[in-house]
């Protein structure tokens, strides 16, 4: 399937629909970050809806495959959505003082360079990569540092602070990861065609 036989059957799957639920999840979030500091227990519900975002990112691939709707447009939103709740949760982590601007510019810059690579490389190659392994560490790895960090924990202070350069070194890695990926891709479509 190329992105020109992207139809509704194949935006409107179950797959999809938990990946734009992702999305959403933004909002609430976005809500209950506000008045972490006035309230312990909105700390909680932050990281129960963490959870959440994490059980339908799951569900999104599982689903897919079981109902054999993998569809280019699901290879596309799947890991935007992470992206995307990603950038909103690092942002407003930091204009709450609890990140740092140098972890919020190389989570956002991967990303941006992540995407407009894939938007690029996609266009090239008539169809969407799905993501690797590489990539899925790195959200997860972030993911975690977000709930050890919105929890607060001191007891768990220095494996914040292990994840935090965890999340540095893998944000590098799974960058260079999709470079190479992408060039090996397209050396390998010229290579086809001649």
């Amino acid at each position: 399937m190329t992105l020109k036989e992207i139809t509704s059957d194949k935006i409107f799957t179950y797959s999809n629909l938990l990946s734009f639920f992702r999305i959403l999840l933004a909002f609430p979030i976005i809500v209950l970050l506000d008045r972490i500091h006035t309230d312990d227990i909105n700390r909680y519900y932050v990281v129960a809806i963490f959870f959440l975002v994490f059980l339908t990112d799951i569900g999104d691939g599982y689903l897919a495959r079981k109902l054999n709707q993998v569809t280019e447009f699901g290879k596309i939103i799947d890991p935007l959505a992470d992206k995307i709740l990603a950038i909103i949760i690092i942002t407003k982590l930091y204009f709450l003082g609890e990140i740092s601007t140098f972890l919020l510019l190389v989570i956002i810059i991967r990303d941006v360079l992540i995407f407009i690579a894939g938007v690029l490389l996609s266009i090239k190659i008539k169809r969407v990569l799905p993501s690797n392994l590489l990539g899925k560490a790195t959200i997860f790895t972030i993911g975690l540092y977000l709930i050890l960090l919105v929890l607060n924990i001191q007891m768990l202070a220095g494996i914040v602070n292990i994840l935090y350069y965890l999340v540095i070194i893998l944000s590098f890695v799974s960058l260079l990861g999709y470079a190479l990926r992408a060039y090996e891709t397209i050396k390998w479509q010229k290579n086809e065609s001649n």
